[in-house]
């Protein structure tokens, strides 16, 4: 049998370390010790599990589906899962289809409208009116056989079909805690997590927001990478000593939601910025072992650290935030 390393993995699959290990805390696969070897590895099973991943989630399953599939022994839950996800699918076609229709239909008028140099009022055109009212709906369908590659295609097409907000965030006083090593959002995550607990922050500050970046970034010359967190506090409360108390001073950023552990989507938000005309991207000078000063914001993590409720639940959801500034 065939072992591959965490780092092995991630480069084949093209899966950050991070999200494995969300995969393997939600018991989607497992990796193990082998004995006189320094890294956590995975088997042909656990790779093969992998691979049924990354394919259910271009085909837009969520994982808690895809981990319902695993756990049954009988492959007509999957089948079930995979009609529920296939209805869905034909429903969102369907409507799409009409609404490229209804606009086909719009352009054809206007331009038989300015071929004969008329004006077009759509309040009182009849024949468009017609005919978005007697639209035919087609199924949308599949390529019997699709490729891989065609997969992956048509998933960065949906997903390159997104639209960032542009969020203002104050400036603000935060309790922040850094973290090398072994998985260090879990590590760095757990400490802040007992400190709302502790402190009973939420109490104090009902607006409190959770903030984390990579410090530094994962590299292919290292097998480890660091990360921090910040809790954003009332400027004269205590913290403890294993913390430290920082000023943040806020900015314009870029921000796109993402259902956890989506990060692969920080590329499709470079690129809306990239491709803006009205914002540029706006990096920190510290380099891009911070992430060029990107944050990512798990949302309602304070209030539900403090109350144990709503549960972050497999496809929690966090905002990435990428910092910009108006075009000069």
């Amino acid at each position: 049998m065939e072992y591959m390393t965490v780092s092995e993995v991630s480069r084949e699959f093209e899966v950050s370390t991070r999200m494995l290990r969300y995969y393997e805390k939600k018991g989607l696969i497992q990796s193990s010790k082998k004995e006189d070897y320094a890294y956590r590895i995975y088997d042909e099973n656990a790779v093969r599990r992998l691979q049924l991943i990354i394919v259910m989630r271009k085909l837009r399953v969520p994982l808690k589906q895809i981990l319902l599939m695993m756990e049954q022994e009988k492959s007509a839950a999957a089948l079930e899962i995979l009609k529920e996800n296939l209805n869905e699918l034909e429903e969102e076609a369907a409507a799409l289809e009409v609404i490229r229709n209804i606009l086909k239909s719009f352009i054809e008028g206007l331009s038989d409208s300015i071929h004969l140099k008329n004006c077009l009022d759509v309040l009182d055109n009849q024949e468009l009116l017609t005919l978005s009212r007697t639209l035919c709906l087609s199924k949308h369908k599949l390529k019997e056989e699709p490729t891989m590659k065609e997969l992956n295609e048509a998933s960065e097409v949906l997903e390159n079909k997104m639209d960032a907000r542009i969020v203002l965030l104050p400036p603000c006083t935060v309790a922040a805690y850094h973290y090398i090593g072994e998985s260090p959002e879990e590590t760095a995550g757990d400490v802040m997590d007992q400190f709302v607990q502790e402190s009973k922050l939420y109490e104090r500050k009902p607006d409190a927001r959770m903030f984390g970046f990579n410090h530094p970034n994962p590299s292919d010359s290292r097998d480890y990478y660091g990360y921090e967190i910040w809790i954003t506090i009332p400027d004269d409360m205590e913290i403890p000593d294993n913390l430290t108390k920082k000023s943040f001073a806020g900015g314009l950023y870029a921000a796109h939601a993402i259902d956890f552990p989506n990060f692969h989507e920080w590329k499709t938000l470079a690129k809306w910025v990239e491709e803006n005309e009205k914002y540029d991207a706006n990096y920190s000078e510290l380099g891009e072992e911070i992430m060029g000063g990107a944050l990512e914001e798990h949302l309602n993590w304070v209030y539900s650290s403090h109350l144990r409720w709503p549960e972050n639940g497999i496809d929690g959801k966090l905002d990435l935030l990428l910092p910009i500034k108006l075009k000069e």
